[in-house]
C-alpha cells in the first residue's frame, strides 16, 4: 500500500520538550469519555498520547476525591493531566499536585465551550484575555520541573468576528508552551458546523517548528484522519469523539500511517471481548454510586450500529443492577452470534456521530443550534436520562 507521505510521519515517534511519544495519533481529552478505563483501552489500540478528562485546578489542589480520581494514571504510557482554572495560585498547586502524582505532561484547557466553564470565565474564555492566559502558562511552567512539560489546547477563536488562534498559540509559546493543539472551532460553534483546517495550519505556520502543534476536530474516519494532517501540516492528529465506542479507530490510523491495509472494523467476538474489558475496569475504578452509569455507557458504545442495539439501550433503564445489565449484554451478544451464524450480518448500520444526532434533536426541539458535549452519551442519549453528570469537554 502507497502511504502518503504526509500521512506516514504520523507514525513516527514525536518529542514534546524531553518528552517523547511514540506516534502522533493521540486521544483527545473528554470529560466523562476519556476517563481511565477508556484511556487504557485506546492505549491497548495504539494510541500515542492519552489525556485525562479535564480536572478543576483548585479542586486537585484540595485533594477533591473525584479530582483526584479523573488525575489517576491509566496503563503503562506517558500520563497526561489536563488541567482548568484561571488563578495563576490554583494552576499552579494543581499541576504541582499532578506531577507529585506521576504525571509526565500537563495540559492546560483553553478551549472548553461548556457554558457552565466559559461562565466563569476558564476553558475558551480565556482566549478572550490572552496576556492572562499567557499567565497562567507561565505559572505552571514555572512551578513543575523542567522535564515537565507544559502544553495548552485551545480553540480557532471565541467567535468569527474574533479568531486569535495564531498570535495566542505564541504568547503561550512565549510563556513556556511545548505543544498545542487546536480545534478547529470557535468557542461560539461549540460542536456543530466544520472544523476549520485553515487556523489550524496558520498556528503551525506561526510557531517555531520545535513547537508541535496538534489538528483537533472532526476526524471520525481515516479519510477526515488524512485530510487534517494534508490540509493543516500538523505534527500530529488527535481524535474525539470519532474514537468514542471505537478505539479501534487507533488500530486504523496506525496501520494507515505505516502504509498498511486498514485492517478495518471489529469482529462481532472482538467488539464483545473489549466490551467486556472495558466494562470490567468501569467496574473496578469507578466510584460505587456510577458503575451502573458507567456500565451503560459500555453498553452503549458498543452496541451502537449493532442489530437489536437500541432496544438492549432501552432495556438497560429498566434495572439498577450492574449484574444484570452485565448479563443483558452477553444475552445480547449472544443472540448476534446466533444470527450470525445464519448468514445474516449484526452490523444493522453505520454508528452515527452521536453529536451530530444531539445538535439534530435539539434544533427539531427549537433548541439552541449549540450543544455541549457534557450533554452527550455515544448513543445520543443524555445524563438527564441517567445517574450523573459530567463536565464538558475541551
Amino acid at each position: 500500500m502507497q502511504t502518503d507521505p504526509a500521512t506516514a510521519i504520523l507514525a513516527s515517534p514525536l518529542a514534546v520538550g524531553p518528552v517523547v511519544l511514540p506516534n502522533r495519533v493521540f486521544l483527545a481529552p473528554m470529560s466523562g469519555v476519556s476517563d481511565r478505563p477508556f484511556r487504557e483501552i485506546a492505549s491497548a489500540f495504539g494510541a500515542g498520547l492519552v489525556i485525562s478528562e479535564m480536572v478543576a485546578s483548585e479542586l486537585l489542589a484540595r485533594g477533591d476525591a473525584e479530582a483526584v480520581m479523573r488525575s489517576e494514571r491509566a496503563g503503562a504510557g506517558r500520563h497526561v493531566v489536563q488541567l482548568a482554572g484561571r488563578e495563576a495560585r490554583w494552576m499552579a498547586e494543581g499541576a504541582r499536585a499532578a506531577t507529585d502524582a506521576g504525571a509526565d505532561i500537563i495540559d492546560i484547557n483553553m478551549g472548553c465551550p461548556a457554558k457552565k466553564v466559559t461562565a466563569g470565565l476558564c476553558g475558551s474564555a480565556l482566549m478572550r484575555e490572552p496576556e492572562l492566559a499567557a499567565g497562567l502558562v507561565a505559572a505552571v511552567r514555572k512551578t513543575v520541573p523542567a522535564a515537565i512539560p507544559v502544553t495548552v489546547k485551545h480553540r480557532t477563536g471565541w467567535d468569527e468576528s474574533t479568531i486569535n488562534a495564531p498570535e495566542f498559540a505564541r504568547r503561550l509559546v512565549d510563556a513556556g508552551a511545548a505543544m498545542i493543539t487546536v480545534h478547529g472551532r470557535t468557542r461560539a460553534q461549540g460542536f456543530s458546523g466544520e472544523a476549520r483546517h485553515a487556523p489550524i495550519a496558520a498556528v503551525r505556520a506561526a510557531l517555531p517548528a520545535t513547537i508541535p502543534v496538534i489538528g483537533n476536530g472532526d476526524v471520525k474516519d481515516v479519510a477526515g484522519f488524512e485530510r487534517m494532517r494534508a490540509a493543516t501540516g500538523c505534527d500530529a492528529v488527535m481524535v474525539g469523539r470519532g474514537a468514542m465506542g471505537n478505539p479501534w479507530f487507533f488500530r486504523s490510523l496506525a496501520a494507515v500511517s505505516r502504509g498498511e491495509p486498514d485492517p478495518g472494523p471489529p469482529t462481532l467476538d472482538e467488539r464483545r471481548r473489549v466490551w467486556r474489558r472495558h466494562a470490567a475496569l468501569t467496574q473496578e475504578h469507578a466510584p460505587e454510586k456510577m458503575r451502573v452509569h458507567e456500565l451503560r455507557k459500555t453498553l452503549a458504545w458498543y452496541s451502537r450500529g449493532l442489530f437489536g442495539g437500541s432496544q438492549l439501550r432501552q432495556r438497560s433503564f429498566t434495572t439498577t443492577d450492574t449484574g444484570a445489565l452485565q448479563e443483558m449484554t452477553e444475552a445480547f451478544f449472544d443472540s448476534l452470534t446466533a444470527l450470525e451464524a445464519t448468514g445474516r450480518p449484526a452490523m444493522r448500520v453505520q454508528p452515527a456521530d452521536p453529536v451530530a444526532k444531539a445538535i439534530a434533536r435539539k434544533t427539531r426541539r427549537g433548541g439552541p443550534d449549540q450543544i455541549e458535549a457534557d450533554e452527550l452519551y455515544a448513543d445520543g442519549s443524555s445524563p438527564a436520562d441517567d445517574t450523573g453528570s459530567a463536565v464538558a469537554a475541551s
